[in-house]
């Protein structure tokens, strides 16, 4: 029988190995992490991410041919594959900080691997890494090696949040990039056979490590580029008039484009969006491509300029101060059917109108009440490093409130930001939300959820990105200045 070992049981590796379980019941998987709240949590009734389906596939083969354990060591040494799905979090400090990923925890897990190892291993690349990761863990598995050998191979993941179980199921394509050597290539087919179980052949493709590395930075920039590109036309929309749906709706039916992340926003957020982008950054930098690192920090500096000209919109409709007022944050997930709110434009905005003393009131049907205090108190880009190694700052709790419903959020607000496209959001019932606020009664849909025209006709002052402006908005200047 073949034994799988995951380092790592968050996102990635959770999922991906609860689905290789799954489609393949003559493989043991074992999934390994130092916390042992998270182990507890992936073997108990609730697991420690919300994701639609994943509780049935785990179910289905948890304990059978699918484990969850605290004791590492044990279970990588006995392993004939071990991936490796640990934190790449950006760098906040020294040489390429605020760009560069930080490979601290996957040295150390090299390390562990060449420590314990007795028999020969695959050793899977699984997180997102910087192009040349492979090679740098080669060498710390090489020089460990008392006589065993290792072959480093790249499978990158392509999950998206909300759809990861389908995305598991049915993949576009599942990368493995390895050496051109005969080990090699028997350690890429070892893998293959492991997606063959269910994967059609035609979508499982091979290449070279960097190519499997650099895909995964190439997909990420470049999703990440539609959405920047669309939200920079909604400032042009708004201030010309015109409805981004329909450019948006007109462009995406050119099949060259495609209509598929062309949805404007208050910005894009996730765990990897942003990070890849600073990562392909660094790399340009390093390799003394100056002018293709400045066209990629572009499409992370519109993300940043969409968000802040959101809260500029904000403040600007309620006479040029939120100062005391009550403001109610629907959404706090990046986006709808997760509870992860890594770099989620929520962060930003909540920031951005505590900055201007305003009171708010949060709801999101999936994000805990602990997460959303964490998130406001925590630095740029700490969020990627282990809970108790998160620096908090307290800042953010005074003028918090986390509750568990929508109307309660609304009640006697003075303004109301959406910021996840939930499905409920769509379906409140905006008379009785208009009915318990301050008047004016203000709505700044920042996912283009709701029906601008409904809710002014109920008697909303509306704002939403790159539609048509409210003539209340209208006249003052795009953004107050700063």
């Amino acid at each position: 029988m073949v034994k799988i070992c995951c380092i790592g049981a968050g996102y990635v590796g959770g999922p991906t190995m609860a689905m290789i379980a799954f489609k393949c019941p003559d493989i043991e998987v074992v999934v390994v992490d130092i916390s042992v709240a998270r182990i507890n949590a992936w073997n108990s009734d609730r697991l420690p991410i919300f994701e639609p389906g994943l509780e049935d596939v785990v179910k289905g083969c948890r304990g059978r041919n699918l484990f969850f354990s605290y004791d590492v060591e044990k279970h990588v040494a006995a392993a004939d594959i071990v991936f490796v799905s640990v934190n790449t979090p950006t760098k906040t400090r020294g040489l390429g900080a605020g760009k560069a990923a930080d490979l601290t925890y996957w040295e150390s897990a090299a390390r562990m691997i060449a420590d314990v190892s007795k028999s020969d291993k695959i050793v899977v690349e699984k997180s997102t890494v910087p192009v040349k990761t492979a090679e740098a863990i080669e060498k710390i598995l090489t020089h460990n090696n008392k006589g065993i050998n290792f072959q480093i191979l790249s499978n990158p993941e392509f999950l998206a949040e909300g759809t990861a179980i389908e995305d598991l199921a049915k993949p576009d394509r599942v990368l493995i990039g390895g050496r051109e050597t005969p080990e090699g290539q028997k350690a890429i087919e070892a893998l293959k056979a492991v997606y063959a179980h269910w994967v059609p052949e035609e979508n499982i493709i091979t290449m070279n490590l960097w190519s499997a590395e650099l895909s995964k930075l190439a997909a990420n920039a470049i999703l990440a580029q539609r959405i920047s590109s669309i939200n920079a036309m909604s400032a042009l929309c708004e201030a010309t008039g015109a409805d981004v749906s329909e450019v948006a709706y007109a462009v995406g039916k050119d099949s060259r484009i495609g209509p598929k992340f062309l949805n404007a926003s208050v910005g894009f957020g996730g765990s990897c969006f942003q990070k890849d982008i600073l990562n392909l950054v660094y790399i340009c930098e390093c390799n003394g491509l100056t002018e293709v690192a400045n066209y990629w920090k572009q499409v992370v500096q519109i993300n940043d300029y969409q968000k802040s000209r959101f809260v500029k919109r904000v403040v600007s409709s309620m006479f040029n101060t939120v100062s005391g007022k009550k403001i109610a944050i629907l959404g706090f997930a990046f986006k709808k059917d997760t509870g992860d709110t890594r770099e989620t434009a929520a962060i930003d905005v909540c920031h951005g109108l505590l900055g201007d003393n305003a009171k708010i009131s949060i709801y999101d049907p999936q994000v805990t009440a602990d997460q959303i205090m964490r998130d406001l108190a925590m630095n740029k880009f700490d969020w990627d490093h282990p809970q108790h190694l998160q620096p908090m700052s307290p800042t953010a709790a005074k003028k918090v409130d986390v509750v568990w419903d929508a109307y309660e959020a609304t009640k006697n607000a003075h303004g109301v930001c959406i910021l996840t496209e939930w499905d409920e959001f769509k379906k409140l019932d905006y008379k009785k939300v208009y009915d318990g606020m301050q008047k004016p009664a203000f709505i700044f849909d920042g996912r283009n959820v709701i029906n601008v025209e409904e809710l002014r006709k109920i008697g909303f002052i509306v704002y939403s990105v790159g539609k048509p402006l409210d003539p209340w908005v209208k006249d003052l200047p795009a953004a107050p200045p700063s």
